[in-house]
C-alpha cells in the first residue's frame, strides 16, 4: 500500500478506508505500507515500512505512554506521524476520532476532542499545532481538552523550551519525539530510545548501542537501530544502501535476528542522566551555512534562537550573497508581539554572538506570527527563503 499524498488516502476510501486496509495489512508479516518522506530536504523518498517494524513502534509507544488508548487524528494520514495513529489504534482496538481537516483551530481540536470516549486517550501534534492550543487556553474548553490527553506526543521539528513550558503550566502532559519515516514515526521520546531501540553517535555502521560514561558526551551523526527500522526505499537501491545496514547477531546468539541500523542525516550529543542515555538532536549534517568563509550549524543557530524565553517559533535559512558566500537569514515567531522589534532582534543577535560567536549573527531578520509550513508541520524552506525575496534584505 503506498502513501504518497492526499490522493493516496482518497483512493482507498479515505481515512476510514485506509484504517480499514490496515487492519487486513497488519495480520501479514512482510512489506506493508510505503511511505513518502516529506521531502523538507530534497526530494520525497518511498520508505517502506514492515508490519514488524509498524507494530514494534505501536507496542513500544502503548508501553511508554500509559497503555494503549484512543487517538485523535490531527495530522495527514499519509504521512508517519499520522498513520501511526491509526496502526496504534488497530493495535489498541480502539476507534480513533478524525479532527475536522484544513485548518488546524483551538476550537476545532476542542470540538473533536469532546467526541472522545476512552479514559486512555493520546493525540500526536506538531509544535505549530501546540502553539496554537496554548495561545487558545483562556478559552475553557480548549483548555480542558488540552488537560484530557493522557499523553500529547509532540514531533516534526524542534520546539522552543518557553512552548513546552508554558504548555506543562497548563496541565498539558507533553511528550517531545524524535523519529522519522524510516523509523516507522517517532522513537526516541523525551530524549530516552523506546523500548527495543538503540542509539549510536558516530561515522561508522556500529558494533551495538552507545552508553557514555557519567559526565561524558558523545557528539556526532544520530543512528538508529532496533525492530522499527524501515527495510530500505522502493526502487533505490543506492539509497537504501547509504543509510540502511544490517548487524548480524553475535555467533553466541546465533537465534537471534539482525539488528537494522538506520544512518539518520541528523547530528546530536548523547549523554548519561539519571541511569541511562539521553539524546539532544542538534540539527542536520547537511544543514551547514558557509558565510565569510565560516561554517555555521543551521541547526545549533535555530536552538540558540528557541531557547530564547521571548521565543515561540524560529527557522534560519541561507541567502545567496556575492560578499559572504551565504547570508543568514532568520525568521522568528515572538511569544507576544515585541513593544520593539529593532530591539527584540538586537537581544536575539547578543545572544546569538555570545553563545555562537558573530560570524553565527543572522544578518536579515523578520518577525512572523507563524512560520510557512509544510503538510507534515515542518517549516518550509522555500517559503521562509521566500519572505526575503519578496520584502528584500534588512
Amino acid at each position: 500500500m503506498l502513501l504518497d499524498g492526499p490522493e493516496s488516502v482518497t483512493a482507498v476510501g479515505g481515512v476510514a478506508g485506509l484504517l480499514d486496509s490496515l487492519r487486513g495489512v497488519l495480520r501479514r508479516p512482510g512489506p506493508a505500507v510505503v511511505v513518502a518522506t516529506s521531502g523538507s530536504t530534497g526530494r520525497p523518498k518511498r520508505t517502506v515500512l514492515s508490519t514488524e517494524a509498524l507494530m514494534a513502534s505501536a507496542t513500544a509507544t502503548a508501553r511508554r505512554t500509559g497503555g494503549p488508548g484512543q487517538w485523535l487524528l490531527c495530522l495527514p494520514a499519509y504521512y508517519v506521524a499520522g498513520l501511526q495513529v491509526l496502526v496504534r489504534s488497530v493495535v489498541a482496538g480502539t476507534e480513533p476520532v478524525l479532527a475536522a481537516p484544513g485548518h488546524f483551530t483551538a476550537a476545532g481540536f476542542a470540538e473533536a476532542a469532546e467526541h472522545l470516549t476512552g479514559l486512555v486517550r493520546y493525540v500526536s501534534l506538531v509544535p505549530t499545532q501546540l502553539q496554537r492550543l496554548v495561545s487558545g487556553a483562556d478559552d475553557p474548553e480548549v483548555l480542558r481538552a488540552l488537560r484530557s490527553f493522557t499523553a500529547i506526543l509532540l514531533g516534526g521539528s524542534a520546539v522552543s523550551p518557553a512552548l513546552l513550558e508554558r504548555a506543562r503550566e497548563l496541565g498539558a502532559r507533553v511528550i517531545t519525539t524524535y523519529g522519522m519515516s524510516e523509523t516507522a514515526g517517532g522513537c526516541v521520546y523525551d530524549g530516552v530510545a523506546l523500548p527495543g531501540v538503540r542509539v549510536h553517535i558516530g561515522d561508522e555502521p556500529p558494533a551495538g548501542p552507545d552508553t557514555p560514561t557519567s559526565g561524558a558526551t558523545l557528539t556526532g551523526r544520530i543512528w538508529l537501530g532496533g525492530p522499527v527500522v524501515t527495510d530500505g526505499y522502493l526502487d533505490d537501491p543506492e539509497q537504501t544502501a547509504r543509510h540502511v545496514f544490517a548487524q548480524e547477531p553475535a555467533a553466541a546468539a546465533e537465534s537471534a535476528a539482525a539488528t537494522r541500523w538506520y544512518r539518520t542525516d541528523d547530528l546530536g550529543e548523547l549523554t548519561e542522566q539519571e541511569g541511562q542515555p539521553r539524546l539532544r538532536v542538534t540539527g542536520r549534517a547537511d544543514d551547514v551555512f558557509v558565510t565569510g568563509g565560516v561554517k555555521v550549524s543551521g541547526g545549533v543557530l535555530r536552538l540558540t534562537l528557541l531557547e530564547d524565553p521571548l521565543v515561540e517559533d524560529a527557522a534560519v535559512v541561507g541567502l545567496e550573497d556575492p560578499v559572504w558566500g551565504q547570508r543568514i537569514a532568520a525568521v522568528v515567531v515572538p511569544g507576544s508581539p515585541p513593544p520593539d522589534p529593532a530591539s527584540f532582534t538586537d537581544g536575539l543577535a547578543q545572544r546569538v554572538r555570545d553563545e555562537l560567536g558573530s560570524p553565527a549573527v543572522p544578518k536579515d531578520w523578520r518577525l512572523v506570527e507563524a512560520l510557512p509550513l509544510l503538510p507534515t508541520g515542518k517549516p518550509d524552506p522555500a517559503r521562509i527563503r521566500a519572505l526575503f525575496t519578496v520584502h528584500g534584505a534588512g
